[in-house]
């Protein structure tokens, strides 16, 4: 399992968001969270991509026990490991489309020259090699969202965490993303955990998990 989570308890003062979920993932799974607002998803999804801590439980991410990790060894840990594609790209406006791929890498230490070679290959396989020297506000929406996709992967990461990643896409942009994910599992034994509230990308899943009030239906 890449990715084995265990009895995750979170509380936000009186509210109990998570009541001891457990999550186990195999390399090359795509799994897509379900649930109504509220349900504890991305509560979950922040806990396993090492963004927020749990109250109590486990989670072992290629068998690192990651609550033992001080937050400079969790830091590193989440640049190399994991890769993270929200609703909103989150690019910086101020760079071009291979500047934004490349910022974890830069943060990883790896060299320009191998950054760049890589984030090239990358905006082109996802279709994006007459885009790379554009700025964001010169991309359409489901081009700001492929490069931030390609961000996602640059580090090679054991894990790609996604939430709501089609949230903020039109129906054609929507599909080619969810047929680009498992483009990539394909080509790179990709895993993807989805937090998702569009129902075809849900049943595209290899397995779909049910949440509701902090637990797993």
């Amino acid at each position: 399992m890449i990715l084995e989570a265990e009895n995750i308890l979170k509380r936000y003062g009186n509210l109990q968001v998570l009541k001891g979920v457990s999550l186990s993932v195999k390399k090359g799974e795509i799994v897509s969270l379900v649930g109504p607002s509220g349900a504890g998803k991305s509560t979950l999804l922040h806990i396993i991509g090492t963004l927020d801590k749990p109250d109590s439980g486990s989670v072992k991410i290629n068998g690192l026990e990651i609550s033992k990790q001080s937050d400079k060894q969790l830091a590193a840990f989440r640049n190399k490991s994991i890769g993270f594609i929200f609703q909103f790209h989150h690019l910086l406006p101020e760079f071009t489309a291979i500047e934004n791929v490349c910022i974890p890498a830069f943060i990883a230490g790896t060299s320009k020259k191998d950054a760049e070679a890589r984030a090239t290959e990358l905006l082109d396989l996802l279709k994006l090699s007459h885009r790379i020297h554009h700025k964001p506000s010169e991309l359409s929406g489901g081009e700001q969202q492929r490069v931030a996709v390609a961000r996602a992967l640059i580090n090679n990461p054991a894990l790609i965490m996604a939430d709501e990643p089609s949230g903020n896409l039109d129906t054609n942009n929507a599909r080619d993303l969810h047929k680009l994910f498992f483009e990539l599992r394909d080509r790179f034994n990709q895993t993807f955990i989805i937090v998702t509230h569009n129902e075809e990308l849900a049943n595209m899943a290899d397995r779909t998990v049910h949440m509701k009030d902090g637990e797993m239906v």
